[in-house]
């Protein structure tokens, strides 16, 4: 079996990466891997949930999500180390650890676990850290569900003006129609942007322009989250 290279936050398992339940997440893997890497993820998630704490200076479960990609392969990596994230019952101390500790991989696939992993807004650090760099699958996972529900205005308005800055698809952004729409100060920030792009002869994105379109609808009459976007800010 061959593992195709995915693009910016993609993969066969994308999807059920970003909608869950992590339950259909590994139906998906059991149904996609071969018998060998199959088995191999049976037995990290078995010493993961046997043994969830740290034993010595790194936890067997952490040594197994670092080999994820070498055992399940590049297009299945992410899926195969959320669920060991899950297994092991990782909370915000220790997916930081991981994190700080991982290669952009493993950083991405922590990014993927948050929404399913951390109800609160302890992890913001981590999609924050990610927001800052310019790698654009560790960009694309940041602005997943988590991001989306968690990082406040002025946050996620930066967050979307990133990913046109890298040229990251603003459908990776999750809950973008939502959020976006009646925001008079990210249409602001969109607007400026194209007429800088257009005084220096560059290309306007034409995510751009899509997502401009959706700051002219009106906002949702339903309640909106805390998290939501409201009024200009200062």
């Amino acid at each position: 079996m061959t593992h195709a290279q995915p693009g910016p936050g993609t993969s066969p398992a994308a999807a059920l990466l970003a909608r869950g339940p992590l339950d259909d997440l590994h139906a998906h893997l059991d149904a996609e891997l071969p018998g060998a890497a199959r088995a191999w993820l049976d037995q990290a998630l078995a010493e993961a949930a046997a043994h969830p704490g740290a034993h010595g200076p790194v936890a067997v479960w952490e040594l197994r999500f670092a080999e994820a990609g070498r055992r399940c392969g590049t297009a299945y990596a992410d899926a195969a180390r959320v669920l060991i994230l899950r297994a092991a019952r990782a909370d915000p101390t220790a997916l930081g650890r991981v994190y700080s500790q991982g290669t952009a991989a493993e950083r991405r696939a922590v990014l993927h676990a948050l929404p399913h992993l951390v109800p609160g807004p302890d992890a913001l650090p981590l999609v924050e850290d990610a927001l800052r760099t310019n790698d654009t699958r560790l960009l694309a996972a940041a602005v997943g569900p988590y991001a989306a529900r968690h990082l406040d205005p002025h946050g996620w308005r930066h967050a979307v003006l990133k990913c046109l800055f890298t040229g990251v698809p603003v459908e990776a952004v999750a809950g973008l129609g939502e959020r976006a729409r009646g925001d008079a100060e990210l249409a602001r920030m969109l607007a400026d942007h194209a007429a800088e792009r257009s005084a220096a002869g560059r290309p306007v994105p034409e995510d751009l322009h899509r997502v401009l379109a959706l700051t002219d609808r009106a906002p949702s009459s339903t309640p909106h989250s805390p998290d939501a976007p409201h009024g200009k800010e200062s």
